[in-house]
């Protein structure tokens, strides 16, 4: 592609202004180190003794803290986290992330979602994960709190630019909160941006939506190999979502923007690095191209900007963020 790189650095420049409501499942992602000591006598298992434990946000919140790193905080988050031992940790990293999280309904019901992912390691050897354990509640929100989350969407989304419907499938989510926000944001001239992993004909009606290479495939019912298969695959979702653009991800291969009418454009990979953790790397390019969007850029330039974001992110370990002077660094890099 033809890329104008003074138009790039333009484009960049103006992130820092617009706002950007998140809405979807919030998550905390808990990570304990520790030090490989000995087999335990009680059973063939490792003992760690214990480190540090560090609090990251993951999840929809993930894509709320990339916004916030490039926008100085103009960032809010609508969601449910539980009345538990979690919920408190996931307020104060909102809180040191500067994110503002008036939106959060607690529901004494349900879990604050957390990953806890436990990592040992010893002195000659890198850091490894050993497990993962997940808490979170399954379903759908009840009508309860539904009723308060839809509440939250229409007090807060007035006074922001767009949303990012972040969906993880963990039940904050409903299809009537999805209509209504989609519906307010399109009344109120607001950016609305999908990161869903599936069922993406439910989002009816949005700017655009950022489907990774397999949950497109799941979505549209056959398998992508090549450039015409993805025109085929971009038609179908804007089709059957009446989106304005679809920015499909596809990993080491880049990134493909379609519009109505025909209109593709194929993104390649600008800035190849090693990659150490691709985790939320999706968030990052969700967070990115949808402050561009808010903040005028069409799509394709948007899609650029997530694209050079997210090489930048998955060169670090876990969730990650970047500023505007990395990416301004990167692109000069181009």
């Amino acid at each position: 592609m033809n890329l104008d790189k003074n138009k790039l650095i333009s484009c960049i420049k103006k992130l820092s202004n617009a706002k950007v409501l998140v809405i979807g499942d919030l998550a905390l992602d808990e990570m304990i180190y520790g030090d490989a000591e000995r087999i335990s006598r009680e059973a063939p298992v490792l003992i760690l003794q214990h480190t540090r434990t560090k609090h990251i946000l993951g999840g929809a919140s993930n894509a709320a803290h990339n916004v916030s790193t490039l926008n100085n905080g103009k960032v809010g988050v609508i969601g449910v986290a539980g009345n538990d031992y979690h919920s408190g940790f996931l307020f104060d990293t909102f809180e040191a992330a500067n994110i503002n999280c008036d939106g959060i309904v607690t529901d004494e019901n349900r879990k604050t979602i957390v990953k806890t992912r436990i990592s040992g390691s010893i002195t000659t050897s890198i850091t490894q994960q050993i497990v993962r354990i997940d808490r979170q509640s399954k379903g759908f929100v009840s009508k309860e709190t539904e009723d308060k989350i839809i509440q939250k969407i229409e007090q807060l989304l007035p006074n922001y630019d767009a949303i990012i419907l972040s969906d993880y499938h963990i039940g904050t989510l409903t299809p009537r909160i999805i209509e209504f926000a989609i519906n307010l944001a399109n009344k109120s001239g607001k950016v609305s941006v999908v990161d869903a992993q599936r069922e993406l004909g439910n989002y009816k009606n949005v700017i655009s939506m950022t489907p990774n290479l397999p949950d497109t495939e799941k979505s549209v019912g056959f398998e992508i190999n090549n450039e015409e298969d993805l025109k085929k695959a971009g038609d179908k979702l804007l089709s059957h979502t009446n989106a304005k653009s679809v920015l499909i991800t596809c990993g080491a291969d880049g990134m493909f923007v379609a519009e109505p009418n025909g209109k593709y454009q194929k993104i390649p990979v600008f800035n190849k690095s090693e990659v150490f953790d691709v985790t939320g790397a999706g968030d990052t390019v969700t967070a990115v191209y949808s402050l561009a969007l808010a903040s005028g850029i069409d799509p394709v330039y948007s899609a650029v900007i997530g694209n050079v974001a997210a090489s930048i992110v998955v060169r670090q370990f876990g969730c990650a963020t970047t500023t505007i002077d990395e990416l301004l660094n990167a692109v000069q890099k181009l």
